[in-house]
């Protein structure tokens, strides 16, 4: 499958939305409006809207066929109809802009009959872009400079690196470390991230989360190597009628992820 066009767009796209989201950013006046979802309360700053907008206003024009699926847009059910689907995230890290501690992320994945097909990550404060289409696996840019990047080859338990999240840790997380050599906390989808190119090992969530969140990671860690399923181990299919994932998933490096599942 040719992606070339939709790549290029896509990563062109998330540069843009960067931009404006470190113009916000770097204002220091940031605008927190609290959302409710249906699982959970989120906030809302001018800098999610002015990313999305940017995102969605260029995939129209350059994919007018093409359905999307945002976090800051209304839920088009005709999506469903539609083999090509854009799922969006904005910025991915919402609390993570507004406590300054730059590791969010702007998400674009692009799924074909619900399997993800391509993913792009963009990093607005370290300039780093992750990305990735189905069969070429995945690759992580910064200042014009391209690598391939793969999940480690870590098979012990013992010896591998759990990363966790900054926002979302509860007892659950916390009961598993002990399992692990180390554990590292990051924000957003850097988490997988990490794990694509080989500097964590596993992230475990529990709890409720939406596609949008996960989409392109999804893909970034499978290119790379990696693993990604439901803490019952199903691969996930998305541009689903309800976008939540209700019991959280596991990312891992694939070397012993059904033994990791034992320990949820």
């Amino acid at each position: 499958m040719d992606l070339v066009k939709e790549l290029i767009l896509a990563k062109k796209l998330a540069l843009q939305a960067g931009k404006k989201i470190m113009e916000i950013y770097e204002n220091k006046h940031i605008s927190v409006t609290i959302k409710k979802e249906e699982n959970r309360e989120s906030p809302l700053t001018q800098a999610d809207t002015a990313a999305n907008d940017i995102i969605v206003t260029g995939l129209c024009q350059e994919f007018p066929e093409y359905a999307i699926l945002t976090e800051e847009a209304i839920d088009d059910k005709k999506r469903l109809e539609n083999d090509y689907v854009w799922i969006i995230d904005p910025l991915d890290g919402t609390k993570e802009f507004v406590n300054r501690n730059g590791e969010f992320t702007v998400n674009i994945a692009l799924v074909y009959k619900k399997e993800p097909i391509l993913g792009v990550i963009y990093v607005p404060v370290k300039g780093e872009m992750f990305y990735a289409t189905k069969g070429n696996g995945a690759h992580y840019e910064i200042n014009n400079k391209v690598k391939k990047i793969n999940v480690s080859e870590k098979e012990n338990i013992k010896e591998m690196i759990l990363v966790q999240s900054k926002s979302h840790s509860g007892e659950k997380e916390a009961a598993i470390r002990k399992y692990f050599a180390e554990t590292k906390s990051k924000g957003s989808s850097l988490k997988g991230c990490l794990i694509a190119q080989g500097e964590a090992d596993a992230y475990f969530r529990f709890g409720p989360i939406n596609e949008w969140d996960v989409c392109a990671m999804n893909l970034i860690v499978q290119e790379a190597g990696g693993k990604m399923t439901t803490l019952d181990g199903f691969v996930r299919n998305y541009n689903s009628e309800n976008i939540l994932i209700p019991d959280g998933f596991l990312v891992s490096n694939n070397k012993n992820h059904e033994k990791l599942l034992e320990l949820k």
